[in-house]
């Protein structure tokens, strides 16, 4: 049986993309999903999808900027199924552009989702799993998060954040003997809806050009569902996964 069969896991940003494969891969080893997204016809058709397949899926519309209805998404979780066992942080957006195109309120709109986002769902779920001495958050970085790049200025600062996030609650909860498993993924060029998120015209052709090496999301929610596979003592606490050609 698998370590992944009975789990509960949130995913947020599973609309689409890494969120959405990773809810496919995960249902089909057994998990029990808590699906959260804006889009509600997208959450719907992803979970009669699941459970066409025999899988277990909820959905709850979310907006992670929004630390009330994270908090709201959490309680459901628990009222469901009495647990949270696996939070995937998957929601971002990348809208990139030089410093000097000034496009500030872009720059709120990444640091709400990409930073607070993640740090609403951790706060969200951390107390139940801390009372069960149980669980394991897998937290969406990016490549970005490792090298900066003209353009990306701003994005690169919430990646670096979300590893810095990681690491300081692995540590913490390392030294609390709570168990808590915690797993910072950086994916390099991936096929989604991410770069419809650009609307500088010149970033956006380079960033078309650059993801034509891009892997589909599939291979990314392998990586998380290998991760959650892990025996509870062990974590896998980083991983850098790029399509082979990819350089940068």
């Amino acid at each position: 049986m698998s370590n992944i069969q009975d789990k509960v896991v949130i995913i947020t940003g599973a609309s689409s993309g890494i969120g959405e494969a990773t809810a496919k891969e995960l249902a089909s080893k057994g998990a029990k999903l808590v699906l959260a997204a804006r889009r509600e016809d997208r959450l719907k058709k992803l979970q009669v999808e699941i459970q066409s397949s025999g899988g277990q899926a909820i959905y709850k519309v979310t907006d992670v900027t929004s630390r009330q209805q994270v908090e709201e998404l959490a309680a459901y979780a628990l009222k469901e199924f009495g647990k949270i066992d696996v939070l995937v942080n998957n929601s971002g957006i990348m809208p990139q552009a030089f410093l000097s195109e000034n496009k500030v309120d872009e720059w709120d709109k990444m640091i709400d989702v990409n930073i607070k986002g993640v740090l609403y769902a951790i706060a969200a779920i951390l107390p139940s799993m801390r009372e069960r001495k149980s669980g394991h958050v897998i937290n969406l970085s990016s490549v970005a998060g490792h090298n900066i790049y003209p353009g990306g200025t701003v994005y690169c600062g919430t990646k670096f954040a979300v590893r810095a996030i990681s690491e300081g609650l692995r540590q913490e909860e390392a030294m609390s003997g709570t168990n808590i498993r915690v797993t910072n993924i950086s994916p390099g060029a991936v096929t989604s809806e991410l770069l419809e998120t650009t609307t500088d015209s010149t970033m956006k052709a380079g960033l078309d050009e650059f993801y034509k090496v891009a892997i589909d999301a599939d291979r990314i929610a392998r990586a998380i569902a290998f991760a959650i596979e892990q025996p509870s003592d062990v974590g896998i606490n980083e991983m850098i996964i790029r399509p082979t050609v990819q350089v940068g």
